[in-house]
């Protein structure tokens, strides 16, 4: 199938001609006129094309838009609905002006996969998915599927990139069984669903009575470093699962006639998260729920109580811990525990079910909700994918022009929830609920230029402007009004391509040192090298992983470090109120000095936040080696950049570089390992 036949949408030739030699707008200076913004694209979103040149900006945006109509015209041809082909080339070549100079973008995962084969010929929107939650709670030995479905969900979920929350509901509801003595061989077929059936089988085997014990075959998951092909990256080879398998198995071997326990649930899960990290997929993205009430939960992160999930071997990190609090819980002991290692963060489940927006009247429409997603900014139910899309504020200079924005962002999120997964039960929740996720990014910029009072009114406005749109469209396109529409997400690399700060974040330094992982093969070390910057082996994975230290310029705002816990909260608090109808992700990070008010700051904000996370700021140099972020001086920056030259960008969008990688999740640095 040619690039462009299974695309039904096409803006005109004479339009995109206009922007093929037009400068694009890349954010965050690292020296010599290069910026974070351009090598992040190309990393991160510049696909390969047919003739082996990569993408360039213009055509990620055409391949974007093109896409997003494709699935509303096909929408309507296939429903028998209107479509005025003239008006959508006018909205159409609108949304790529904005798209083009950073107004707003997709997701990730949207810049990445939405116009490609994958999706469109398919019609799949898993790959456009960011996250999902699934609940333990109904687990059972009444068949397999009750019994390992959430488990290996989201061993599929995070092979297809898709960042995953949980919860230990679970907890006692299965019994451990010890398998027969009798051996079964299972041949794990080359694929992700091979992988993910050997867990499935294995896992079976200890959950259900006279089971034959599991013996696997590895010999046709292809070598290390064979590239795969359709999703992308390179082939892990048998290792990782190899690892996976090991592990589970020491977990349930003696402990026959067992119920399974919040520490298990949470370990198959980490478990499977640390195997896919491991494999075709670099990183993961996990966050478990558990009850404020279970001391257990509560010291799965406890380096003393449990060494040895949280040693060098562990799995422990492999998920965001917080636990599932009501309005008017005692929080004493748990800011103790985040004063100590910054977990676990807090999700008042109770407001996300009960309201939209705080500053609105309860509703009550999300009576179903049983988790977030692994940042907290969306309230799922369990199986439920996230839509987002993001817009920056920051890069608006009227309330008109923002509107604007809205509604073509808007449309690009609608538009994905109207195309399936290959998930029947999450399709019956999604079309019920048709959940978007619009976010904003660079509130703290904005609020540091223009006041807290014009965010306010850009923030109201805006969100009454997206329940008009939704109204209108959803009666176009004959489907359900979003249950909900808005949200703050935490903004990952997307952010960082036009210089924005993210969500409701300040900037971590206004100069700093970020390090980028790359794979070692890659053209693109050699040719930053030979620019300059300094490259060195990946101290996790130095086989496989260089790290490229960039120099990094922010923008001129205050920055964490400048800014009280109080302040960075109390930003959390207003965009609830006036915008997210779903949530705000928010990370609030504390000095060593502000420690002690952390008790008081979790009572006064009971009520006023569905979900919070808090981190302490770490000291120059920070805990441990090669971070993605540390903080430098003026005049190291300036020594830095002096030598820098000027990266040959020519020869990498010729070919050169390494397909894009694409973004995984909703997430930052701070949700995903």
């Amino acid at each position: 199938m040619s690039d462009k036949e299974f695309l039904s949408f096409k803006l005109s030739e004479d339009f995109i001609s206009g922007y093929e030699k037009r400068e694009v707008p890349w954010g965050f200076p690292i020296g010599s006129g290069n910026f974070l913004g351009e090598l992040t694209y190309l990393t991160k979103y510049s696909r390969r094309k047919s003739d082996g040149s990569k993408e360039k900006w213009f055509e990620t945006c055409r391949r974007v838009i093109e896409g997003t109509f494709t699935i509303q015209k096909d929408w309507c041809k296939e429903s028998r609905l209107p479509w005025n082909e003239r008006k959508a080339q006018k909205t159409a070549q609108d949304a790529y002006e904005r798209l083009f100079v950073g107004k707003w973008t997709p997701p990730g995962r949207g810049l990445w996969m939405m116009g490609t084969e994958f999706v469109h010929a398919q019609k799949n929107s898993a790959a456009l998915q960011n996250c999902s939650f699934l609940s333990t709670e109904s687990i059972s030995s009444r068949s397999v599927h009750d019994a390992v479905w959430p488990f290996v969900r989201l061993m599929e979920m995070s092979m297809l990139g898709v960042g995953v929350g949980f919860d230990t509901k679970g907890a006692g509801k299965l019994e451990i069984h010890k398998p027969l003595d009798e051996v079964k061989i299972f041949v794990i077929p080359d694929s992700r669903e091979g992988w993910y059936e050997s867990v499935s089988i294995l896992l079976e085997s200890y959950f259900f009575a006279n089971r034959n014990t599991v013996e696997f075959d590895y010999s046709e998951i292809r070598p290390s470093g064979e590239p795969i092909k359709g999703f992308g990256g390179v082939a892990a080879g048998p290792g990782p699962l190899i690892d996976l398998h090991k592990t589970l198995k020491q977990q349930f071997e003696g402990r026959a006639g067992q119920k399974i326990t919040s520490t298990d649930i949470v370990d198959i899960q980490n478990k499977i998260g640390k195997c896919v990290v491991a494999g075709n997929v670099r990183r993961s993205a996990e966050i478990a729920l558990g009850e404020i009430d279970d001391p257990e939960f509560l010291n799965l992160k406890n380096w003393e109580v449990n060494p040895e999930r949280m040693g060098a071997n562990g799995w422990g990190h492999t998920s965001n811990n917080s636990i599932v609090a009501n309005v008017g819980d005692n929080f004493d002991d748990i800011a103790d525990r985040i004063a100590n290692n910054g977990e676990p963060g807090i999700v008042w489940l109770d407001l996300c079910r009960e309201y939209g927006r705080l500053v609105d009247p309860a509703n009550n429409k999300d009576w179903r909700a049983a988790g977030t997603n692994p940042c907290s900014e969306q309230t799922l139910e369990s199986g439920e994918c996230c839509t987002l899309v993001e817009n920056f504020i920051s890069r608006h200079d009227s309330l008109e022009d923002f509107g604007k924005t809205l509604k073509v962002s808007y449309l690009y999120a609608k538009s994905v929830t109207l195309l399936p997964t290959h998930w029947p039960e999450t399709n019956a929740i999604m079309q019920r609920n048709r959940r978007i996720g619009c976010s904003v990014s660079g509130l703290a910029h904005f609020a540091e230029v223009n006041g807290w009072t014009e965010l306010r009114t850009w923030l109201n406005s805006g969100y009454e402007y997206i329940q008009h749109l939704d109204n209108s469209y959803s009666e176009w396109l004959g489907c359900r009004q979003s249950i909900k529409t808005t949200s703050v997400k935490p903004s990952g690399t997307v952010s960082l391509l036009f210089g924005v700060t993210p969500g409701v974040h300040w900037p971590t330094a206004d100069v700093y040192i970020r390090r980028m992982r790359l794979a070692s093969n890659d053209p693109l070390v050699e040719a930053l090298a030979e620019a300059g910057y300094h490259t060195e082996p990946d101290v996790m994975d130095p086989t496989h992983s260089m790290v490229v230290e960039l120099p990094t310029k922010g923008p001129d705002v205050r920055t964490e470090r400048e800014v009280s816990m109080w302040e960075k909260t109390a930003l959390a608090i207003l965009a609830q109120r006036y915008w997210a109808d779903n949530q705000v992700s928010v990370t609030v990070t504390f000095k060593e000095d502000e420690k002690d008010q952390i008790g008081p700051l979790l009572r006064s904000i009971d009520g006023q936040l569905k979900s919070v996370s808090m981190l302490p700021i770490l000291e120059v140099g920070g805990a441990y080696a090669q971070m993605p972020y540390e903080r430098i001086d003026l005049d190291t920056w300036s020594n830095s950049v002096s030598n820098i030259k000027k990266v040959k960008w020519k020869s990498l969008y010729s070919g050169k570089a390494l397909d894009a990688e694409g973004e995984k999740f909703c997430s930052n640095d701070t949700c995903e390992i």
